[in-house]
């Protein structure tokens, strides 16, 4: 078997914003909307990284270059779906209706960034490598308990296909034909360690074979190929024909957070290559060449997503900030005698201005 053969990249818009297939699912008014969100979540990711570097924010993983999966991930879902996501999954939980001032207070540290809105059938995002997965799988399986037609989705990176929970929850979700959609965001980088160095399996696409479920490669630069495939597959799987692995193959356009640095294991032209296929420039290209949008519409939107932004700004930066020890509030749902007494002493120290009581804000 030639995997390459066996899982063919699904492709309707190539690198250089050419239809090379059909797009007959999917508006100009669809695909103008997409540009307007790439070109939010851009100039918020971008903000994020200046906002670090600046000290009014701490770590922080960006998420440009992978827009076209979360969002294509995102659009093909229902309202009733579960999204669970990593901590670089925050485009995708924003088009899904979390506030856009959400990432901002997380990398603040805000334990507020992990209350979600009720509206939106979401997890807060994973930081612990791969465990969203089995979540996911978690969230379908009782769904399916419960008769319910919903589907739960999964992204993950190509770095969490090395973790047991990954190969774990496919198997799981196989056995029990739980309804979920697992979405590899292969971005070719688990931190600075290459795709071929976490695995000698050609594609993510073919770990499926393994499980017996159905597995697909996607181009996950192409907006209109994520989204047009996930809309296949959400309905393939609610109609319970079984879990679906998706390996969207993209590129992470910058460092992995904000302490990385990685100009120093990525080739200059390996670089310089795939970020020619990006998911912004790709649709612009498109949408320009073919009359749908103007210049004066892309520099509109760019002015409108400059003035999101920095409301969003605005308002993480003005949330109330929560007392030191609220770290005990979070974790259990009744605190043993043991921390209840370490809370009750870290807030005194607050208080009184102790050495070991940290401080508000």
């Amino acid at each position: 078997m030639n995997p390459l053969e066996e899982f063919p990249l699904i492709q309707v818009l190539n690198e250089e914003g050419q239809l090379v297939g059909d797009r007959s699912q999917i508006s100009d008014d669809q695909l103008t909307e997409f540009l307007r969100w790439f070109t939010v979540l851009r100039t918020l990711d971008q903000r994020a990284w200046n906002l670090q570097r600046q000290g009014r924010i701490g770590t922080y993983p960006p998420f440009s270059g992978q827009e076209a999966t979360q969002v294509g991930v995102a659009a093909a879902l229902s309202p009733e779906d579960w999204l669970c996501g990593s901590y670089r999954d925050w485009a995708a939980l924003i088009y899904r209706g979390v506030p856009l001032f959400y990432p901002l207070l997380s990398s603040m540290g805000h334990p507020a960034a992990g209350y979600l809105p009720d509206a939106v059938q979401a997890l807060p995002v994973q930081v612990v490598i791969a465990a969203q997965i089995l979540h996911a799988v978690g969230l379908a399986w009782a769904a399916k308990l419960q008769g319910q037609a919903r589907v739960a989705v999964s992204l993950f990176g190509d770095g969490a296909t090395s973790q047991g929970d990954f190969h774990e929850a496919l198997n799981l979700a196989s056995v029990m034909s739980a309804p979920t959609v697992f979405v590899c965001q292969n971005n070719r980088w688990a931190i600075s360690v290459p795709i071929e160095r976490q695995m000698h399996s050609q594609t993510v696409a073919q770990r499926a074979v393994a499980y017996n479920i159905e597995g697909l490669r996607v181009d996950g630069n192409d907006i209109l190929a994520v989204y047009q495939t996930m809309k296949r597959v959400v309905e393939r799987v609610r109609a319970g024909q079984g879990p679906v692995l998706v390996e969207a193959v993209t590129y992470r356009l910058g460092a992995h957070t904000t302490a990385d640095d990685p100009t120093r294991y990525r080739p200059r032209d390996l670089d310089e290559r795939l970020r020619q296929g990006e998911p912004l420039a790709r649709l612009r290209r498109y949408l320009l060449a073919h009359g749908i949008v103007s210049d004066e519409e892309v520099a509109q939107m760019e002015e409108e997503a400059k003035a999101l932004v920095d409301e969003a700004v605005r308002q993480a930066e003005a949330f109330p900030p929560s007392p030191p020890e609220s770290v005990f509030d979070h974790v259990y749902g009744e605190l043993t005698p043991q921390l209840r007494e370490q809370r009750a002493e870290m807030a005194r120290r607050v208080s009184s201005g102790e050495p070991g009581g940290g401080r508000r804000g």
